[in-house]
């Protein structure tokens, strides 16, 4: 079974237009345009990588980015690829495609990287042990965590709630807290979209928790229920992914549940774990990791924090910012991490 992120819409808007920019960072080498972001389309089969086109020595050449469907993918992106373009004068042309469909690409170089992997184990051994046409690229630094959150204050306030790591009746002692007029005589788990894949409702049965989920409709709507309830100093318990921007503005806590382990979730009707854990990665194409192109050596560099992304990403989703202005202002704030980065 494929372990990813879970199917959480899509938040960025398919971005057509070249963009130029009046002015630059003084700390960053200025480049005149945005590329073109190209959708893209499955490709009908995928064969090994081809032998790449010849990259001069020091040169990069073209590099092709997956834009994965959340913002925190985008932050990634938009970072790497000012870097890209601007210190190192690669072409580099952005894919929005969703993260299972990007792993074909890697074959035909028609995607040379994806800078936020959640796992998909089985595409990995397919594309990585079975047909040799990609390759790990080491990780992000970003870790991410998926499950149920609640305010600080009132974990604070209620610091019992976290002994559901081992104990996951106690939640039923705050069942009433939670409850909501949405959710009636059960405690509520807020999710955003019904489309969204989540274990949400298996955990309830698994656990034998008085709870149901209910759904705000939207991350936006989400976003608003907990951020009113923190306003209000309400309790809310409602389910969460990190990295994410909005962790700049809300103070949250992981109500974790027992670990995840092998196996404790194949019941899709009943699961007795938390969701696990997952140390993000990047993945890039053979062909592009064996080209000679520096963008690679970049690629392969880049590491930052989830609280790094978030900066990035709360100027995309909350102050609209372009991505190359999101870039700029943390590229400027941060200039001893990015220099690292570079060949």
């Amino acid at each position: 079974m494929t372990r990813g992120r879970p199917s959480r819409g899509r938040r960025l808007a398919a971005t057509v237009l070249t963009i130029l920019l009046a002015g630059c960072s003084p700390a960053v080498n200025p480049v005149p345009s945005r590329p073109v972001v190209v959708p893209a389309s499955v490709p009908a089969s995928v064969s090994p990588a081809t032998a790449p086109p010849a990259v001069a020595p020091g040169s990069c050449g073209k590099v092709t980015l997956a834009v994965t469907p959340w913002v925190g993918a985008e932050a990634d992106v938009a970072v790497v690829a000012y870097l890209l373009r601007h210190e190192l004068g690669c072409t580099v042309v952005e894919r929005q495609v969703d993260d299972e469909t990007a792993w074909p690409f890697l074959g035909s170089r028609g995607i040379d990287a994806i800078l936020e992997n959640w796992d998909h184990e089985d595409l990995a051994h397919q594309y990585i042990e079975v047909d040799h046409v990609a390759q790990d690229a080491g990780p992000s630094g970003n870790e991410g965590v998926i499950g149920w959150f609640a305010p600080k204050f009132y974990i604070d306030a209620h610091p019992d709630i976290l002994t559901a790591q081992t104990n996951p009746s106690i939640l039923n002692a705050y069942a009433d807290a939670f409850r909501t007029a949405a959710s009636g005589q059960k405690g509520q788990v807020l999710d955003g979209e019904e489309g969204f894949v989540t274990e949400d409702r298996a955990m309830i049965n698994g656990f034998g928790l008085n709870y149901t989920v209910v759904y705000a409709g939207s991350d936006e709507a989400q976003n608003e229920a907990i951020q009113q309830a923190v306003d209000q100093r309400q309790p809310i318990l409602a389910y969460h992914v990190m990295p994410s921007w909005f962790d700049t503005k809300v103070d949250l806590v992981h109500v974790a549940l027992p670990a995840f382990t092998p196996g404790c979730n194949t019941d899709p009707d009943r699961v007795t774990c938390d969701y696990p854990a997952y140390h993000l990665n990047k993945v890039v194409s053979v062909g592009f990791a064996t080209s000679g192109s520096t963008g690679y050596e970049l690629i392969k560099r880049f590491s930052w924090s989830n609280a790094d992304q978030d900066l990035v990403a709360a100027d995309l989703a909350e102050r609209h910012l372009s991505d190359d202005e999101a870039a700029m202002n943390w590229l400027d704030a941060h200039q001893a991490t990015w220099r690292a980065w570079l060949p």
